[in-house]
């Protein structure tokens, strides 16, 4: 054998990993930037909502508006403006988006009605919608070997993830120090930034195969969805009753006639084969116990810090700390994991430790020794939903060609955004069903807490199982 024959089988048995050029490493910043921003403006206003009340006369009864119209329309609207992205251009819907929530953002940090800021909320949920999967899209068209792909997605994961939690802590810090106005303005230096960036760092892409939006099929999926977040979010808030059941109703039957439009459209938003892959269908189910869950468990521990164990929201920041500490590191290392873990294996038995690690808080008491084995669950508990994230986003992006990925990515998305917007009030109507209305004592929330923890945590360990065992004999994807 010669020397080059030896230089090349070494070669070949110790690659030379594939590094980021620079133009990349700047694309990757200022789109995972705006990704966590997108994440922590979902949540940014929770911690805020007394005094955003007080301040501009909302009734406490419609307080919870201003979270539920940003959910409405992230959620509802997301799979339409990925699919918008792959006809007109990624880059295009992602700057214009940046641009709606600058100026959303403005509105809203200035705003002196209820209408006035339920109308920026509205927009910035657009925004939202066209941004995340417009930023995930141009991820993967810019990433395409699969190692640079992965870790990219990796952190992508994080900073959707943690952005949540770190939204609230963000959130309580402006307005404790400032004003509740900042959770707005905040945002805007960070758009304006965004949109001067990214056409310098990020090339334009779109499908190849340019066809005709299909209207029906984006009316369908939209108000569904709207139906379906405004039924689940009314149970969560006042109980099931008529308006609750009618837009619950309303939502399978416009998912229905959505899927029969689906399988007999030509150029159909979702086509029927791309829903009826294992991969897609499986993934994307497995976002919503992912995301629902971990958002529930975030909400819970406020309470049980705060409301059972008598601390400030401080300490309860504090402790949601560990869950972003435990998403951090996971983001960091899940690549490799990646590497030598198949995604549809990782997938499942990440979710399903994602749920195990949720049920110890059933043995919280109303100690504050507590809070050192709660962290220390919530960090595992964490890792693994970062994990599982990872495993889906893959799997969801993976699995088809590059003109539908805006259409992947809408549909990854939109599976987090609707598994963010119903955890909460889903969760919470447990919650209510065990404590019911009016006063309780601190013993008996806490049993609530118990059981809103103990369902969630149990939903998430039953599917990661079911997951595992209908993924676990397919072949790893590659990369």
């Amino acid at each position: 054998m010669t020397t080059a024959d030896t230089s090349t089988s070494a070669a070949a048995a110790h690659p030379i990993p594939v590094r980021m050029t620079g133009r990349q490493v700047a694309a990757l910043v200022v789109l995972l930037a705006s990704q966590f921003m997108m994440a922590a403006d979902f949540s940014v206003l929770n911690v805020a909502l007394p005094e955003v009340g007080t301040a501009l006369g909302f009734s406490t009864g419609s307080l919870q508006w201003i979270s539920t119209t940003f959910a409405l329309c992230a959620a509802g609207c997301t799979l339409v403006f990925g699919r918008v992205g792959d006809y007109v251009g990624r880059r295009r819907i992602f700057t214009a988006g940046m641009a709606v929530l600058a100026v959303s953002s403005l509105v809203g940090g200035i705003a002196e009605s209820p209408a006035m800021l339920l109308t920026a909320r509205t927009l910035q949920g657009l925004a939202t919608a066209a941004v995340t999967p417009a930023a995930l899209a141009l991820l993967t068209t810019a990433f395409t070997e699969p190692s640079l792909r992965t870790r990219a997605l990796g952190l992508n994961s994080v900073m959707m993830s943690s952005g949540f939690s770190v939204g609230a802590i963000l959130g309580g810090f402006l307005t404790d120090v400032f004003s509740w106005r900042w959770a707005f303005f905040i945002n805007i230096p960070v758009a304006v930034a965004a949109i001067l960036i990214v056409p310098l760092v990020v090339d334009e892409s779109r499908a190849e195969k340019r066809s005709r939006i299909d209207l029906p099929g984006a009316v369908l999926i939209t108000l569904g969805l709207f139906s379906a977040i405004y039924g689940v979010t009314r149970v969560g808030e006042d109980g099931f009753d008529l308006v609750a059941g009618a837009s619950l109703v309303a939502a399978a039957v416009l998912l229905g006639v959505f899927w029969a439009v689906q399988s007999r459209t030509v150029d159909a938003l979702v086509p029927v084969r791309v829903l009826k892959k294992p991969d897609i269908a499986f993934g994307n189910l497995a976002a919503l116990f992912i995301f629902g869950g971990e958002t529930a468990l975030i909400f819970f521990t406020g309470l049980y810090v705060q409301d059972v164990l008598g601390l400030s929201s401080l300490a309860a920041g504090l402790v949601l700390l560990g869950i972003g500490v435990g998403q951090i590191i996971a983001g960091t290392v899940g690549p490799r994991i990646l590497q030598r873990v198949p995604p549809r294996t990782l997938l499942g038995v990440s979710l399903f430790l994602q749920g195990a690690f949720m049920l110890p808080a059933l043995w919280a008491t109303s100690d504050t020794r507590w809070l050192i084995p709660l962290i220390a669950t919530q960090f595992v508990n964490a890792f693994f939903s970062m994990t599982a994230a990872l495993s889906f986003m893959v799997i969801a992006t993976s699995s088809v060609d590059s003109d539908m990925q805006g259409m992947a990515t809408g549909m990854a998305t939109q599976s987090q955004q609707v598994g963010i917007a119903i955890g909460i009030p889903l969760i919470s109507a447990v919650f209510a069903a065990v404590i019911g209305h009016g006063t309780v004592t601190a013993a008996e929330e806490l049993s609530g807490i118990h059981t809103a923890i103990g369902v969630a945590g149990g939903c998430q360990v039953v599917v990661g199982l079911l997951l595992w065992a209908v993924l676990r004999r397919k072949t790893a994807l590659p990369g």
